[in-house]
């Protein structure tokens, strides 16, 4: 249970921001305040606002007035290097006998996190205060890299905190690579919901991220002869300084048991089994702004009178601790397998501790800063909640399920308030990764919120009735199937009945055998016959006059019963499951796609029936990345050359000044600069591939890279088999001609392969296996050189993107909802090539179609083409046929690519028929690449294309999507501190 309020600590407290509201709201809890950490202020007081004015020891409280920018930008270096020395010796992680640079980085990171906290706490202390409307951002992931460089470079302290570590004998360089990246993330999702926090901060925005607090993260990548292995990721063995445990923020968390109805009306969610989720949290600092925000991570635990103590000394140690171990392994991994039942309801826990907690707390929050005027109509207007992906759908019934069990509201009440409240983004058009989640599963682990889904289903195809009436039963079937969110579940019968089958009603036996018997008669044309037939007649009438009340009462029975169209039951053969993507469309105000051809797809394919229904819920909000990150601290070489030739460097917080360079694109001073630039970020990145692969590669290579998550539809194998051809076609080559017919390359690969995805892990061992024969080939030397670097994260891309000078961006279209690795490597300067997929479209829109390398079929073709293919139509191109070949010669190895290579064969089945099109558009894309080889060649032209897109690439800002966010979906404005 949570604690109960009490009054808020001085500013500089360490457990402040956030004080936050807690309670059980679990049926039958109730809320209330949760008081900030007690027993510490002192010493925390001192701390921070001794790291903040000098090294004297200062006693008391900072008032706001007094933070940080004026006084942080009075420090000097001398007074950070003490800073640093009072943590080495006073806040002791290690031995003291070396001041190693793993002990000099959490000693300069508990530098910096004191002087975050006194912004930290003012922020949340302003937005209490004016109880303005504060939107929370819920995602699985939050891939946030480093934190040092990222921290120090908000606050404007790079120059100052190098210099107090040199003075201490260290390199900032050297302390800065000790961190290793928070494992709370995979992809592109936990990366721009990253991105998105650090735009929120330093626009003012009030706004908050909660997420989970994974141990060990997804899990580290190893590279072996095998290609892919994975072990436990160690990002916590050392510590995490930048968080701060929030032991008085906790709250239940219930999974199990049954419903009942109490003696007060409402239903109680009662037994099971409890957890408890504790908070921690991580600061968000602003850029050139004292707003510091948050990113709220939840634990789970059980208390420890759940530890059975008897059971322990008993001898039977597992028994004893199976309740500790159940709720701690809720946040051990990132996406755990699925493959199996437990796999399943591990997820499925994971979503809902998530959301659970997060509501509570916010509501928790919304009650506290309500005081004695509480009105729960208000709650829209004070919350926004977005839901990154479907991971946190849960957040629709939960939210109900609070506020109609515990909060005591109508229906009706706690849906408006939740459809308000509640705002959808979707990340996705492949079908598996539109959430169902076995009915079943979710009815055993979460009984109550089956209930509430139930209602929602059955509200909406009342809507749909509504919207299309009971005429055209066939369109009402078809739009009922398609937009339910319980699918293969038995139709309500209010429902079922619209969907009656009228039964043929069939003639009576005695009528029937009249009317044959008439039809005899009008055949027969001698009379004499007639009349012996006529005596005959009346026998048989006679016969069956005497048979005709038995058969019509039966038959007239039979009639009264219609049937009902087979439609409305479900297929006992197939699974009964709960569609998530439809509830968040039912249940959000807003559901947005993240490029404009993602959400146009959005429209009218993957909820086509939706936007029909509610066609304003549905808009695009193009996706963005940081200019602080991605610019301006992971490359200093361009940052430098940016702020020289614009005049400023305005262009960090307002990226729409980068297209003055566009007046220099064909300036050769600006040329030598860039170049030069170029080429030291690539000197990094050769000593990069060296420590971690072993291969020296050649620094005046084009660098060609394509790093992301490995899926068949990224189409990492059309990369991997285009080199193959490209070395097939070196091999069959003198050495001259060589020299004259390709650009020397190195093509760099990076990334993660999910560990149950055994084709993606596949593709990872023939890149692997590519580059072993490739870069031993003295023949080829450095003319070719394939790189796959092991456990690709935030901090590798850091190095690799400013570096790069081609980047791959070669998805199926229409698969790719939006990418943002090819927003960070367009603003770096990188020349893509790529399909017209994701935000691809719009960036050649913004950088123009000459400096952006096209090939592959469009979105629209997409469909055709494979039916094209089901139907034995495709024929393949000649020299896609001949990379196969060569693949399986065994000139590779000895591992066995039959099934990679059967994938990319056949007309249809599972796992075949070039599902992805590979092959469909290899021949457009090895075209693509000689165009590149040709660009490459004419340096000046390659350099006022690379110039370009930097110039080009200001709508790719994170600031301006969040901006579009606060305005159109969230309702939010900034907020910024006196």
């Amino acid at each position: 249970m949570a604690t109960t309020a009490s009054p808020p600590l001085q500013l500089a407290t360490a457990s402040r921001p956030l004080a936050s509201g807690g309670g059980a709201l679990l049926a039958g809890g109730s809320g209330g305040g949760v008081a900030p950490g007690r027993g510490r202020g002192r010493a925390q007081r001192r701390v921070a606002a001794c790291s903040v004015a000098s090294d004297r020891d200062v006693r008391g409280s900072v008032s706001p007035e007094e933070g940080l920018p004026s006084v942080l930008h009075s420090m000097d270096s001398s007074a950070i290097a003490s800073n640093i020395k009072h943590h080495a010796e006073f806040t002791p992680l290690f031995s003291p006998e070396h001041f190693s640079p793993l002990k000099a980085y959490h000693a300069t990171a508990k530098s910096v996190l004191d002087a975050l906290l006194i912004n930290w706490n003012a922020t949340y202390d302003y937005y209490n205060k004016m109880n303005v409307k504060q939107a929370y951002y819920l995602s699985m992931e939050f891939l946030q890299g480093r934190a040092l460089t990222n921290a120090i470079g908000n606050l404007e302290l790079t120059g100052e905190y190098a210099e107090a570590l040199k003075q201490l004998g260290q390199k900032l360089e050297d302390v800065a690579s000790q961190e290793p990246d928070a494992a709370l993330g995979n992809g592109g999702l936990g990366r721009l919901a990253s991105c998105f926090l650090d735009s929120m901060a330093t626009l003012n925005y009030p706004a908050w991220g909660y997420g989970l607090r994974y141990k060990y993260g997804l899990f580290k990548q190893l590279i072996t002869k095998d290609g892919q292995e994975e072990i436990a990721e160690d990002w916590l063995e050392m510590g995490y300084p930048w968080e701060i445990v929030r032991n008085d923020v906790s709250y239940p968390v219930k999974f199990y048991g049954k419903v009942v109805e109490g003696t007060d009306c409402r239903k109680h969610w009662i037994g099971g089994e409890n957890i408890k989720v504790v908070a921690h949290d991580v600061p968000i600092p602003g850029y050139k702004t004292r707003t510091t925000n948050n990113l709220r991570l939840w634990s789970t635990t059980v208390p420890a009178q759940d530890f059975d103590l008897g059971a322990f000394n008993a001898g039977d140690h597992t028994k004893a601790c199976e309740a500790h171990l159940n709720a701690e392994k809720i946040c051990h991994i990132l996406y755990p397998g699925d493959e199996s039942p437990e796999g399943k309801v591990l997820r499925l826990k994971q979503q809902y501790t998530l959301c659970s907690a997060s509501l509570q707390d916010i509501i928790a929050r919304f009650e506290s800063r309500a005081g004695d005027s509480l009105n729960w109509e208000d709650f829209p207007s004070k919350v926004a909640v977005q839901m990154n992906d479907t991971h946190p759908t849960l957040c629709i019934p939960e939210l109900m399920r609070i506020l109609i069990d515990v909060k005591g509201l109508s229906w009706n009440e706690a849906w408006s308030i939740t459809e308000r409240t509640v705002a959808y983004t979707n990340h996705t058009v492949l079908p598996e990764a539109l959430e169902k989640w076995s009915l079943d599963i979710m009815q055993k682990l979460l009984p109550r919120h089956v209930e509430i889904i139930e209602t929602i289903d059955e509200e909406l195809m009342n809507n749909i009735v509504s919207k299309y009436g009971t005429t055209d039963t066939s369109l009402l079937k078809k739009k009922v199937k398609e937009m339910r969110i319980l699918d293969n579940v038995d139709l309500p019968s209010s429902i079922a009945q619209l969907f009656v089958k009228p039964k043929e009603k069939k003639e009576s036996t005695a009528k029937s055998n009249k009317k044959v018997l008439v039809k005899s008669l009008e055949t027969i044309d001698e009379v004499e016959e007639k009349t012996e037939l006529e005596e005959e007649e009346a026998e048989v009438i006679s016969e069956i006059e005497e048979e005709k009340d038995e058969s019509e009462e039966v038959e007239a029975e039979e009639d009264s019963k219609d049937e009902l169209d087979p439609f409305v039951k479900s297929d006992p053969e197939l699974p009964r499951v709960v569609r998530m993507a439809n509830l968040c469309v039912v249940g959000g105000h807003s559901v947005n796609g993240v490029a404009e051809i993602h959400s146009e797809i959005v429209k009218q394919d993957v909820f086509n029936s939706f936007y029909e229904l509610w066609p304003s819920k549905f808009q695009n909000k193009t996706n963005g990345v940081t200019p602080r990150r991605w610019i301006r601290f992971c490359n200093p070489e361009l940052s430098t050359i940016l702020s020289k030739w614009i005049g400023s460097d305005d262009w960090v917080l307002n990226t729409d000044k980068l297209a003055e360079l566009k007046k220099f694109a064909d300036n050769e001073d600006l040329h030598l600069e860039w170049r030069a630039a170029k080429r030291v970020n690539k000197m990094k990145v050769v000593s990069l591939i060296r420590e971690k692969t072993g291969y020296i590669v050649n620094p005046d290579a084009m660098f060609d890279v394509q790093v992301k998550r490995i899926h068949e539809y990224k189409r990492q194998l059309l990369n991997i088999l285009g080199i193959v051809y490209r070395y097939k076609k070196m091999k069959e080559m003198s050495a001259e001609e060589r020299v004259k017919s390709f650009v020397p390359r190195v093509c760099i690969f990076g990334g993660k392969a999910f560990a149950t995805y055994i084709q993606a892990k596949r593709i990872v061992k023939f890149i692997t296996d590519v580059a072993a024969t490739v870069n031993h080939d003295s023949g080829i030397g450095d003319l070719l050189k394939v790189v796959f670097v092991p456990d690709y994260n935030v901090s590798v891309a850091e190095a690799l993107i400013p570096a790069s000078e081609l980047s791959q961006h070669i998805s199926t279209a229409g698969m790719e909802a939006s990418g943002t690795s090819n927003m960070k490597f367009a603003m770096n300067g990188c020349i893509l090539i790529g399909t017209l997929d994701g935000a691809n479209v719009e960036i050649r829109e913004e950088v123009g179609e000459e400096n952006f390398f096209l090939f592959g079929a469009e979105a629209h073709e997409i469909a055709g083409l494979r039916k094209e293919r089901a139907q034995g139509k495709f024929v393949p191109d000649p020299r896609f046929e001949e990379v196969k070949q060569f693949v399986r010669s065994g000139v590779f190895g000895t591992y066995n690519y039959d099934e990679l290579m059967g994938s990319l064969e056949g007309n249809e089945g599972y796992g075949r028929a070039d599902y992805f099109l590979v092959g469909k558009d290899f021949p457009s894309y090895i075209e693509c690449q000689e165009k590149v080889d040709k660009a490459y060649r004419d340096q000046k032209l390659w350099t006022r294309m690379s110039i370009l897109n930097t110039a080009s690439s200001s709508k790719f800002s994170s600031d301006r999507t969040i901006h579009e966010y606060a305005k159109d979906i969230w309702d939010i404005s900034p907020v910024v501190l006196p």
